[in-house]
């Protein structure tokens, strides 16, 4: 298993690298960390024809020894420039047909441990062919995954996410919580019969995960209230090194990401880091995370 991770100088690049190395802990998962560099600017690594060493050279070499720094003992790692037009454009090209995950860090002006949606993220999850992982502001957990939760929904899409969420805690062994989203900015009658749906939705889920999971493996549900899709979010409890798996909208084209206007809502009030598995997502060979 490969995950891509895409490396800058700024903080966001430690933060991928963290979650990175995180999710690949006991999946024998290396990590491919990904400097983008501008195609025009002639590099001797990239360009055999180039001769001496140049500013662009001296950037990229600290940023292959900064972010290999970084990985913790135990995980793979390699580091390679790639040119690209544009940052998420060089993650898509190196993610190929074969990496399980690409891995990028929240843009830089967010809150701590919060996000914010920056151009690189907007791009990737508007593209990208396979499930990208979003490390909010801050991320520096490196220990294993300690539970998954899987933000279920009805809509088409939700089956890949689903599907994505049973098989990583199986393999890794740890908790699942199934949630759902309610808000109560409807009229009483509306958010009553709403509140049903969700909990009805969530155990239909339920039964599902644990006719997957092995006898006895801890699987849980929660409906999350609040006026907002934001206030929902804030009531849930979040364990350290959690991380929340989310299903692309069914707006998107198929087999690829795009995210809506309640993903992006979740996205900027969650405290965990997300990943967004694309619909109608499938692996033969093996699972993503």
């Amino acid at each position: 298993m490969r995950y891509v991770v895409g490396y800058s100088s700024k903080e966001r690049g430690a933060d991928a690298v963290a979650l990175a190395a995180s999710l690949a802990r006991a999946q024998d998962a290396s990590l491919d960390i990904v400097h983008v560099v501008d195609p025009h600017t002639p590099y001797a690594g990239l360009y055999p024809e180039g001769a001496a060493a140049t500013p662009a050279e001296q950037a990229i070499l600290s940023a292959e020894r900064d972010s290999l720094a970084l990985v913790p003992d135990g995980v793979g790692a390699g580091f390679r420039p790639v040119p690209a037009e544009s940052f998420a454009a060089g993650l898509i090209e190196a993610a190929g047909d074969d990496a399980g995950l690409i891995v990028v860090g929240a843009a830089s002006n967010g809150l701590f441990k919060r996000f914010t949606v920056g151009s690189v993220a907007n791009a990737l999850l508007h593209a990208s062919p396979v499930p990208v992982a979003l490390a909010p502001r801050g991320y520096n957990r490196t220990e294993p995954v300690t539970r998954f939760t899987l933000a279920t929904g009805q809509r088409a899409g939700a089956d890949a996410a689903i599907g994505t969420a049973i098989g990583a805690a199986n393999r890794r062994g740890v908790p699942l919580r199934l949630v759902s989203l309610v808000t109560l900015d409807a009229g009483p009658d509306e958010s009553g019969e709403a509140t049903n749906a969700a909990h009805r939705h969530a155990n239909t889920v339920l039964s599902d995960a644990a006719a997957r999971l092995p006898e006895g493996h801890d699987v849980s549900v929660a409906v999350a209230h609040g006026r907002n899709i934001e206030e929902a979010i804030d009531s849930l409890e979040w364990l350290e090194g959690e991380v929340l798996i989310i299903g692309s909208s069914r707006l998107g084209e198929k087999n690829k990401l795009f995210i809506g206007s309640t993903a992006n809502k979740i996205l900027r009030a969650l405290p965990v880091p997300m990943v967004v598995v694309p619909r109608d997502y499938e692996r033969v060979d093996s699972m993503p995370i």
